[in-house]
């Protein structure tokens, strides 16, 4: 599926940026019966609104169904990225050097200060590459967590700034 996601992403990049947004990232993914393509965006000026979705997904629709990348029926969503990102490709991580991030683990690991285990674990992302990534935990420890051991990694958004 990781092949249909980049063919779909460099077919769409040109055209979502000439319609002034920025394709952050496209998943295709199997949820029951059904498959979904999904196209998240970003804008420099601001949140999107459902009229942005609705402008990207008129301009992207008939290309799609040109290109004929994907030969089961699929629902196509196309959405913001949302207040906390999800952190899939290294680029994400790049730029997000230096952010709270949360990372959520598919076995527990200990935690330096307590010696518990945990499959979750948030702090600031020191460093990152194709094995691992480096967290700075609240107590100024790192932690090094490795990439094939994460499930998830998402920025993490201060509800207490609104």
């Amino acid at each position: 599926m990781a092949n249909i996601e980049e063919k779909v992403e460099n077919l769409l990049k040109d055209t979502i940026k000439n319609l002034g947004y920025m394709l952050y990232d496209v998943q295709y993914v199997k949820e029951g019966p059904n498959y979904f393509l999904r196209i998240f965006i970003e804008k420099k000026e601001g949140s999107i609104d459902l009229n942005d979705c609705e402008k990207v997904n008129d301009a992207i629709n008939d290309i799609l169904d040109k290109a004929n990348y994907i030969n089961e029926q699929y629902f196509l969503e196309v959405s913001s990225t949302g207040l906390e990102k999800v952190l899939r490709k290294d680029k994400h991580l790049k730029d997000n050097l230096g952010k709270e991030v949360q990372v959520n683990l598919f076995k527990p690991i200990e935690i330096l200060e307590n010696k518990k285990k945990a499959k979750e674990v948030q702090g600031i992302l020191e460093d990152a590459n194709e094995n691992e990534i480096t967290l700075k935990l609240d107590n100024e420890n790192l932690v090094k967590l490795e990439r094939k051991n994460i499930s998830l990694i998402k920025t993490v958004f201060d509800w207490n700034s609104i």
